[in-house]
C-alpha cells in the first residue's frame, strides 16, 4: 500500500466522520474516542489511521462502517484493498430479469443437496414470513407438527 493510498482513504474517512458530528480536530473534542467507543474499536486505530500510520484491519472496518453511514464494501474498495470487480454487488447476481432470488436460487448457491431443497426451503421460509401470517394455528397445527417430525427424519 503507497503512501497516497493511505492518505486517500484516511482523508475520505475524516470526511465521514466529520459529517457524522465526530470532533477529530480539536484534540480535546473527544471525536476519536468516541467513534471507537461506538465502533467497539481500540482508539490507538483510529489514531493511526487519522495520522495516516497504518490502514485499519477488516474487522475494524466493519464495525466503524455503519458508524460511517457507509457499507463494509465501501470501506474496502475505498482501501484499496479490493477492486469493485473483486466484490460485486448483489444486485448484479441477480437472476435474468433483475428478479430477486427465490430461496431454491440460495439452496442451489449454498450448496443443499437437490433432495434436501424442500425441507430447506420449509425451514427458511418460516424465518421469512411474519409471526402467523398465513396461517390457522387451528387446523394446520397437526400437520405442521408432523411436517416438522419429517423434516427431522
Amino acid at each position: 500500500m503507497s503512501t497516497l493510498e493511505l492518505d486517500a482513504f484516511a482523508a475520505w474517512v475524516e470526511g465521514l466522520m466529520r459529517q457524522r458530528g465526530y470532533d477529530i480536530d480539536n484534540p480535546r473534542g473527544g471525536g476519536k474516542s468516541r467513534i471507537a467507543d461506538e465502533a467497539g474499536v481500540h482508539r490507538a486505530a483510529v489514531t493511526r489511521l487519522l495520522q495516516r500510520q497504518s490502514m485499519p484491519d477488516l474487522e475494524t472496518m466493519r464495525r466503524m462502517a455503519p458508524l460511517l453511514g457507509v457499507s463494509v464494501r465501501d470501506m474496502l474498495i475505498r482501501s484499496g484493498r479490493v477492486s469493485p470487480d473483486e466484490l460485486p454487488l448483489a444486485s448484479q447476481d441477480l437472476p435474468p430479469g433483475g428478479k430477486p432470488p427465490t430461496i431454491d436460487d440460495f439452496a442451489r448457491w449454498l450448496g443443499v443437496p437437490e433432495g434436501r431443497r424442500e425441507v430447506f426451503g420449509k425451514v427458511v421460509s418460516q424465518f421469512l414470513e411474519p409471526d402467523g401470517a398465513g396461517d390457522d394455528a387451528s387446523s394446520d397445527a397437526p400437520a405442521a407438527a408432523e411436517g416438522r417430525r419429517r423434516a427431522r427424519d
